[in-house]
This record gives structure tokens, C-alpha cells and sequence, in this order.
């Protein structure tokens, strides 16, 4: 979808009068019977209902619909498709995509309920829970989530887009340890999908995202995890090509228990940053080795960590934070930024790592580079085998992800897209052409061809078709359906 919605305002008369009509008759037919609330524009509240993390997107929808229990979702739903509206979805708004004049925006973060059952070893949450709350939980009894690299990202989001997290040699995609959803349907009926009940739909929203349904609550695996290995290195700039080809001839056969990642990061000269890494260009190695239960319980080690010895030896870290660390502190390996920000980003894989493929990473993010971080992380292990019960996770047999991000306009240069391609385009020769679902970037012609790659043609026609027959009028597509059903040129088709 473009990501340049035009406001109603922008657009013809009639039509921007249609659709100003359309859009009081849906909060007139709402609001009667929402737990929460429903915002039309020119309201107080609606503009403040726009807010997300990545301040690039702009919403501009027709009604801002703040759910506060699952019915408020499916009501809206069914009252939006029937009057030829589109549905978006937004919780963090880590990766919304932007909303326009003819959609529905639902801001489901205030779904956050969060359950733990210890015995079972789940965590049962809604759409609007975010992995803090279930580290934090599940830390009281020594569990814990396979949460990506912030765990000031929503769950349900992530996860459905697959969940490639820092213990992901280990444990696999998150995607693959959902045990049941409770999910409305773009009819807007609440089902209940499992690995014996609605199974299309369990097997499409585990790694094909959310345009299938809207989930309202999700149960998974928690795990043993009170304590990992790992941390971060920091070297200067100047030393990241020994040190990148070094991490590279270490990797090739690491066990299962250690994820790892080499970034190159030009940081802002701000005062949060520790004083050693302001305004500088650095090489971080990440880096998380699972201990089993005995040496979590003991704190007696079974092996030693060459990867981290070894690169010590290469050059001098300008910060070594490496040691064992409380798995409720797992965000701190990544260290993502927390507060909102416009960024661009976009993320691809690697069939292969040769050191010719090392030197075109680093020759394509210099000193000094627009781009702020580019980063290669290693796959294999379990995040190489399907599910236990299968599912969509795209992208298992590549060798390495490839995810570069910059700071966008207005914080920084209007042509922060086009930086960010060009890495992907130096290490094109050694791409497999695909892209994880949560790494893909905006959605537009470039990310659609990545998710088709990467998803393979079998799967990807099984998605297309299921989409279809699921949801025929585009209601979960935002911005195509008035498109669809009214014809109106000027607003932009999925």
C-alpha cells in the first residue's frame, strides 16, 4: 500500500464530502453500543489517537475507533465494511501501516489484558499487551517470552509477522509456539483458531500476518529463562572489518544455544547514550548464549564462549558488556530506541556470507553514512526447521537477515529511503531476494516482491487464496476497499 494516504480534505469535493458523510454515519452507529470510544476528525481526541512510535507514518483516518473489549472490535468490523470502509489496526505503532480517509483506524492498545499460568508454562494476552509487561510477569516465576529485539513492541503484532528474537537459534520463530487465537473475522465474527479449530486460519495468522483476522487475545509458550549469557561488544568503526570477518570464520558452526549479530551503528551525540558512544560510528557485536536449567540454577557453565573471547583478542572494545544477564533485561542486548521517532527502514536475507559479501556491507555503511543502523544476524539452528504444527514463517533457509534503518524526514534527509536501499542493493548478489514479514518495510511494490520470494510460491498462493476467500471485499486492506466498492480515483489500492 502507498504510504502517502491523501486526506479527505485533498481529495474532490463530492468524494471528500462522501466520505466526511460516510464517516458520521459510522461514529452515529457505533457509538451507541462501544465500551470505548469512537473519534471523528476536528474532534479533541481524535487528533491525539493518531500517535505511534514511528512518527513517520501519518494517519488520517475517516473514525478512530479506541476498542476497549473484543466485541468493540468486531462491531467495527462489520459496521465499516458496511458502509464500505477499510479496517486498519494499531497498537504500539511500531509498524502500522498509515490509514487514510477511506478507513477505520482501531486502536486496539488498550486490549492489554495479560495472564500467566505457571503450571502450563503460557502467557494468554491481548493485542494491545506489549513484551515488557510479559517479561516483567513472567520474571516472578522464572519464565519468560521469546520477545524480538524491544520489549516495547506489542506481542500479538510480532508475532503473527513470525517473531525472530534474540534466542531464535534456540527456541525458533515466536510464531511457532502460539497455541490458540482468538480471532474476528473480516465478517466480524469472533472464532476461536487452534491446531484443531478454524486450522487455515491458525496455520495463515502465524507468520502471515494479521490481514487474515484481528486477534483479540493470543496464548503461547513460556520458557525457563531467568538467566542468558550475553550482551554487546563495541568497537570503533575503524575496527569493524577485522572484526566482522573474524565473527564471520567463528559463526559458521556455533552450537544452537548462541544468537548473535554484527551492526554497524552512526550514533546522534545524545546525552541518554553512554559518553564513550556519542556521535560515534561503531561496530556492535550482539550476542546471547541459552543456558539450560542446571546452569541457570547453579551458575556453572558447560562451555566456554569463543565467539566473545575470540573478537576480544581482534581489537580493543570500546565497551565490553557481555556477562550473564537476567532474562527480564533481554531488551538491553539490542538497546532499541524507546522513544517515538520517524524512521525508514527495510529488511532482506542473505543466501550466504562470503568475506566478499563482509567487505560490500561495511564499504556500503561508512562514517558518517544518513543510514543510522544496518545489521547481518545469523539464522540457522531452529529457526531453520518448520513448527511443530506448521505455519506461514517465511524465509527459514537463509543464512543471515539483512535490516537497515535510518532516521526519516523531518529529523533526517528527505532521501533516507533511498540510503537504505542502497545497502540492500550492495549486497544484492548474495540476497535469496526475500525478506522476513516483520523486516519487510513499507508496504509497496518492493516489499511485496520480497514477501512473495520469501514465502515461495506454494505458500504464498495458499495466503493469496485464503485472503480471498476470507476477505473478498479488502476490508483488513486499508485504503483499497472504498476503492473498491466506489470506484473513487485518488485513493490509493493495496
Amino acid at each position: 500500500m502507498s504510504s502517502t494516504i491523501p486526506a479527505a480534505a485533498a481529495l474532490d469535493d463530492p468524494t471528500a464530502h462522501h466520505l466526511a458523510t460516510t464517516a458520521a454515519a459510522v461514529a452515529a452507529e457505533l457509538r451507541p453500543g462501544l465500551a470505548g470510544a469512537a473519534h471523528l476528525p476536528g474532534e479533541p481526541a481524535y487528533d491525539a489517537a493518531l500517535g505511534g512510535f514511528n512518527l513517520a507514518l501519518v494517519h488520517r483516518p475517516a473514525v478512530v475507533v479506541r476498542a476497549a473489549a473484543p466485541e468493540d472490535v468486531a462491531r467495527t468490523v462489520r459496521v465499516a465494511a458496511a458502509h464500505g470502509l477499510g479496517v486498519g489496526v494499531r497498537s504500539t505503532g511500531h509498524s502500522a501501516a498509515p490509514t487514510g480517509p477511506a478507513d477505520v483506524l482501531l486502536d486496539v492498545s488498550a486490549l492489554d489484558h495479560l495472564a500467566i499460568d505457571p503450571v502450563a508454562r503460557t502467557a494468554t494476552v491481548g493485542p494491545g499487551t506489549a513484551w515488557r509487561a510479559v517479561l516483567d510477569a513472567g520474571a516472578e516465576h522464572g519464565l519468560g517470552g521469546l520477545c524480538g529485539s524491544s520489549p516495547h513492541v506489542g506481542v500479538v503484532g510480532y508475532t503473527l509477522g513470525g517473531g525472530l528474537g534474540p534466542l531464535a537459534r534456540t527456541f525458533g520463530f515466536a510464531a511457532d509456539h502460539v497455541r490458540s487465537l482468538e480471532v474476528v473475522t473480516p465478517d466480524g465474527s469472533l472464532v476461536v483458531a487452534s491446531p484443531t479449530r478454524h486450522e487455515d486460519l491458525f496455520w495463515a495468522l502465524r507468520g502471515g500476518g494479521g490481514a487474515f483476522g484481528i486477534v483479540t487475545s493470543m496464548t503461547f509458550d513460556l520458557f525457563p529463562l531467568r538467566t542468558v549469557h550475553g550482551g554487546t561488544l563495541w568497537f570503533d568503526a575503524q575496527d569493524a572489518g577485522p572484526v566482522v570477518h573474524r565473527w564471520r570464520d567463528l559463526v559458521r558452526d556455533l552450537p544452537e544455544a548462541v544468537s548473535t549479530s554484527v551492526a554497524r551503528l552512526n550514533l546522534p551525540p545524545l546525552p541518554d547514550l553512554p559518553e564513550p558512544l556519542r556521535g560515534r560510528s561503531v561496530l556492535v557485536v550482539r550476542y546471547v548464549r541459552h543456558l539450560d536449567e542446571t546452569e541457570q540454577d547453579t551458575g556453572t557453565r558447560a562451555g566456554e564462549d569463543p565467539v566473545v573471547d575470540e573478537l576480544r583478542a581482534v581489537a580493543p572494545p570500546i565497551l565490553d558488556a557481555v556477562g550473564d544477564l537476567p532474562y527480564v533485561r533481554i531488551g538491553e542486548v539490542h538497546a532499541d530506541p524507546e522513544d517515538p521517532m520517524p524512521f525508514v527502514e527495510r529488511g532482506g536475507q542473505l543466501r550466504e556470507l562470503t568475506a566478499e559479501a563482509v567487505d560490500a556491507f561495511l564499504a556500503a555503511v561508512p562514517p558518517g553514512s544518513p543510514v543510522m543502523m544496518a545489521e547481518i544476524r545469523l539464522l540457522g539452528g531452529a529457526v531453520g526447521r518448520p513448527a511443530a504444527v506448521p505455519n506461514a514463517v517465511a524465509g527459514r533457509d537463509a543464512a543471515c537477515t539483512l535490516f537497515v534503518g535510518s532516521i526519516g524526514a523531518p529529523m533526517g534527509p528527505p532521501d533516507a529511503a533511498a540510503h537504505v536501499q542502497a545497502v540492500h542493493d550492495a549486497l544484492r548478489p548474495w540476497s535469496t531476494g526475500g525478506s522476513l514479514l516483520n523486516f519487510a518495510g513499507p508496504r509497496d511494490a518492493v516489499s511485496a516482491h520480497l514477501l512473495r520470494t520469501a514465502f515461495g510460491a506454494a505458500t504464498y498462493e495458499r495466503l493469496v487464496s485464503m485472503r480471498r476467500r476470507l476477505d473478498p471485499s479488502g476490508v483488513l486492506a486499508p485504503s483499497s476497499r472504498w476503492a473498491a466498492v466506489h470506484g473513487v480515483p485518488g485513493v490509493p489500492a493495496a
